[in-house]
């Protein structure tokens, strides 16, 4: 029987693969590439080209494929076969270092945000060697970055590639004053929490809001929901553990860590959670992951929703993101010790971090912004829109002691004894968890929980590791001029805490007596994407992208167009599915049953002459009056919509669909809801909430 040990990593071009396929002295100069930058020379680069190929050949392989991943937040990929013509009418199969390094896929209509015009259609991807090629269906998939004809970063990739860069050398500067000079690189690490839906394929084909937008735009509350907690960490239901079961294979198979899976609180929502690694290729793997979701829930006759809100009134998706920093020599950055007031070093990183949460508040809340987001931000499922740190009481309590002039004593970890002479003892962490928080120290590494499930998580990882570079390099700056270095890192710990200090919360971020209190701290409450993101264009955020090089002025202002173009866009088509729905489905459904109704009243009546008002009689007016107003409204969201489409500008766009469209979809929900609850099951017109949840 085949093992997982045997089969793991088996369609990666991975290390073992490449000492088996590649010379010597092509192995040894693209490990040498990897590990520090360097540019291959054009003849190894046909020595690795020619060995990828042989592997993939040997893997069943016939294409290859540059596989990047442009603006739209998905994976894109032009397959070219190996095939080249022989002169004999034959054919001979052929893979150069130069269709390795780069391609040229049109680039025309992907998004740009205005930094090329549409007829400018000449695109490059390049070869991105840090994260291992693999094959997909037959096709060997080269991880590649993703450039315009004139240069202009249009991809995810290379601006986390360059942020990557920032924080590792501002994190070297900073661990050579304190000695480790032997520190030749540091990696910014990243594991996410996917969270999905699962729903039968044939229920799911028949709600056109699903199959539009990803999410349910009408829908009365089941009876039973997730009130019961019975479904968290529940038994796994038998479709969903065989999905689960052939997504970890196919998952191992490209060499991607798939460690824990469950079932999540909302009925028919589940995690997926992977070890973490590198933020580059975790956001590759991620990536992965959400794709081969869809697929083998087709393959199983379900649907993978990855919407972070595709149900009203229970809990959404999201993608926590676990973040930390390690050396070259496998030390975790975000490691406490077992004494972290002495620990100054960590403390260090610790604080710098701190402060800049605090001084990009924005920029972190914009990493996470979209229409779907917003469904889920703040709903006592999600954190709130509202950015802030939970460090926990040990932790709290030594930065407050540095920040106060006190004296902090490390508590002695205690052991849980639970009372059952059979349960060995384990010792208790020194603080708790908190779910309620949007950026939380969970140990060893932070956990930025305000991520979508459909999210790539390259965008938030640039920006983490930007802010923190910055950091870091402030505190390299004025620690290298320091004429005592002890004196001034004591120094520095302690002003940035008393400066930062009021991002730190650890309390019940859902409660409201924290938007009271954040607004009285001074934090930033953004409730929602359009109001957010005009912020990324802030003079001190454009700065700080531009310092380390990850994006340019340029750059970040076709990211913005992107954004709110998506906004605007997602919101316009969620309108339109449903008008259509309601004005083909509900509205006709209704008056179907209303005659029905009508129909049974007069015959009551004809039967018993002195009966009053019937069942039947008060239902058809009731209807009545539900149909009209739904007619009303739609019609006034068909104003709406024509009156946004007018609008040139992408702010003011976005401003007016987020606050009088999106109402306006709200309160025609609300009106077929409330028809949904009174309508005979058989006559309304598409698949219930019941029927959606418990479909599987």
């Amino acid at each position: 029987m085949e093992t997982v040990a045997n089969y793991f990593g088996s369609l990666v071009f991975n290390e073992k693969m490449m000492r088996s396929f590649l010379p010597k002295e092509a192995y040894q100069e693209l490990k040498k590439s990897i590990a520090d930058g360097s540019q291959l020379k054009a003849s190894i680069a046909n020595m690795v080209a020619q060995g990828m190929k042989e592997w993939a050949l040997s893997k069943g392989a016939t294409h290859f494929t540059h596989w990047f991943q442009p603006m739209t937040g998905i994976t894109a990929e032009k397959h070219e076969s190996f095939v080249v013509p022989a002169k004999d009418g034959m054919a001979l199969l052929e893979f150069s270092g130069k269709e390795l390094i780069m391609g040229e896929p049109d680039a025309s209509s992907f998004p740009s945000g205005g930094l090329r015009a549409t007829f400018e259609a000449r695109g490059y991807t390049a070869w991105d060697p840090s994260s291992h090629a693999f094959i997909k269906e037959h096709t060997l998939c080269i991880p590649t970055a993703f450039c315009s004809y004139s240069g202009e970063v249009l991809d995810k990739k290379t601006p986390l590639l360059r942020s990557m860069e920032a924080v590792n050398a501002q994190a070297v500067r900073i661990l050579h004053l304190f000695g480790k000079t032997e520190v030749c690189r540091v990696v910014a690490t990243v594991g996410p929490e996917q969270e999905y839906f699962l729903v039968d394929k044939s229920v799911y084909l028949k709600r056109r809001d699903l199959i539009n937008t990803g999410r349910t735009l009408l829908g009365a509350r089941p009876p039973k929901g997730q009130e019961m907690d019975d479904h968290y960490f529940g038994n796994l239901k038998s479709r969903v553990s065989a999905f689960m079961e052939e997504l970890d294979r196919e998952l191992w198979k490209l060499g991607i860590l798939a460690k824990t899976e469950h079932n999540e609180v909302a009925p028919a929502q589940h995690e997926l959670a992977i070890i973490y690694g590198s933020c580059n290729v975790a956001t590759d793997h991620n990536q992965l992951t959400m794709e081969m979701m869809k697929k083998i829930a087709d393959k199983h006759d379900m649907v993978c929703l990855l919407h972070e809100k595709p149900f009203a009134g229970i809990n959404g998706s999201g993608k926590h993101n676990n973040w930390s920093l390690s050396t070259d020599t496998g030390l975790n950055l975000l490691e406490p010790g077992d004494s972290p007031k002495d620990n100054e070093q960590f403390l260090l990183f610790l604080v710098a971090i701190i402060a800049a949460v605090d001084d990009y508040q924005d920029l972190l809340r914009i990493s996470v912004a979209s229409a779907g987001n917003d469904h889920r931000l703040g709903a006592n499922e999600a954190p709130p829109a509202i950015v802030s740190v939970f460090l926990g009481d040990e932790l709290t309590a030594i930065l407050d002691a540095l920040a106060n002039g006190g004296v902090s004593v490390n508590k002695v970890r205690e052991s849980m004894l639970l009372g059952v002479p059979v349960i060995p003892h384990f010792p208790k962490d020194s603080t708790d968890r908190n779910r309620t928080s949007p950026f939380a120290f969970t140990g060893n590494k932070f956990e930025f929980r305000m991520l979508g499930s459909s999210f790539s998580v390259s965008g938030p990882n640039i920006v983490l590791n930007t802010i923190v570079a910055d950091k870091l390099c402030d505190f390299a700056d004025t620690l290298e001029k320091a004429p005592d270095f002890s004196l001034a890192l004591a120094a520095l710990v302690k002003e940035t805490y008393q400066k930062h200090r009021r991002i730190v919360f650890n309390g019940n971020n859902y409660s409201p007596e924290w938007l009271a209190e954040a607004t009285k701290r001074g934090l930033l409450n953004l409730s929602s994407a359009y109001e957010s993101l005009p912020l990324f264009l802030a003079e001190k955020n454009i700065a700080v992208c531009k310092k380390f090089g990850v994006f340019s002025r340029s750059e970040m202002a076709s990211r913005y167009e992107i954004m709110m173009e998506s906004y605007v866009k997602t919101v316009h088509i969620e309108a339109l599915t449903l008008t259509d729905m309601v004005l083909r489905q509900v509205l006709p459904a209704l008056s179907r049953f209303s005659g029905t109704l009508a129909s049974a009243a007069s015959q009551k009546h004809t039967l018993v002459p002195s009966l009053g008002n019937s069942y039947e009689s008060e239902l058809v007016k009731r209807l009545g009056l539900l149909s009209d107003s739904i007619f009303s409204e739609v019609e006034a969201l068909k104003a709406l919509v024509l009156e946004a489409q007018m609008l040139d500008e992408a702010k003011a766009a976005a401003r007016f669909y987020g606050q009088h469209v999106l109402p306006s979809m709200a309160s025609i929900r609300s009106l077929c809801d409330e028809s949904e609850l009174l309508v005979e099951a058989d006559c309304w017109p598409m698949p219930t909430y019941e029927q959606l949840l418990y479909s599987v």
